[in-house]
């Protein structure tokens, strides 16, 4: 069973939607024990970083997530879910999780692409370029866009952690992996058939960097 981690961060009925098409059985759950029971964690969220980590902390979510990240289980985040699993963003000069290291940037301003001004936040379709082998993100094609509103971006400490990069005026990670945790900044559940593959991939996953 894949849970779906309810953090009042919406966008959970995009994610599990693509699961029941995928027919993949899932729960979408706040509960500890329907954590512990569950084979894989997906962390989704549209929302801001400070009002989340104050929703995950209040309900003691915080401690389950770290958990769950050292039982071995796969994780994947989606864009909040993502964001927050790093040390400290911007937004809302928010403390998060502390899994990954790293930070949360904003896009700075004026931002630029040949000349053009570029909107904040990043609304729309773009490629992603993949530099590693991983099974999360295994079989898909080299044109392949896929779907981001965001105006804040995640930076690793460690680029080895990078496994695919996007340019929006400048480069950031837009997916990252190690270990049992897989993280994209894009959305899958709403990027068409990419990011179903990167979904049905993410089922199938063990949580190991090489499968």
């Amino acid at each position: 069973m894949i849970a779906i981690l309810d953090y009042r961060a919406g966008n959970l009925t995009s994610v599990a939607r693509a699961l029941h098409y995928l027919n993949q059985s899932y729960r979408i759950t706040a509960d500890p024990a329907t954590l512990q029971e569950a084979s894989h964690l997906i962390f989704p969220g549209v929302g801001a970083a400070g009002e989340a980590m104050s929703h995950l902390r209040q309900t003691h979510l915080d401690q389950c997530i770290r958990k769950w990240v050292h039982t071995g289980k796969p994780m994947l985040g989606i864009c909040l879910g993502t964001q927050v699993i790093f040390e400290h963003s911007e937004e809302d000069d928010t403390v998060c999780l502390g899994i990954i290291p790293g930070y949360v940037r904003r896009f700075p301003e004026n931002l630029q692409h040949e000349g053009q001004d570029l909107k904040v936040p990043h609304m729309g379709w773009n490629h992603v370029a993949f530099q590693k082998e991983h099974p999360v993100f295994r079989g898909l094609p080299e044109e392949s866009e896929f779907y981001f509103v965001h105006s804040y971006y995640p930076a690793p400490t460690d680029e080895r952690w990078v496994i695919g990069w996007t340019d929006y005026g400048i480069r950031f990670c837009a997916a990252l992996a190690h270990e049992n945790l897989a993280a994209v900044q894009f959305h899958p559940e709403k990027s068409g058939r990419p990011g179903l593959q990167i979904l049905a991939n993410f089922c199938r996953w063990r949580g190991r960097d090489a499968e």
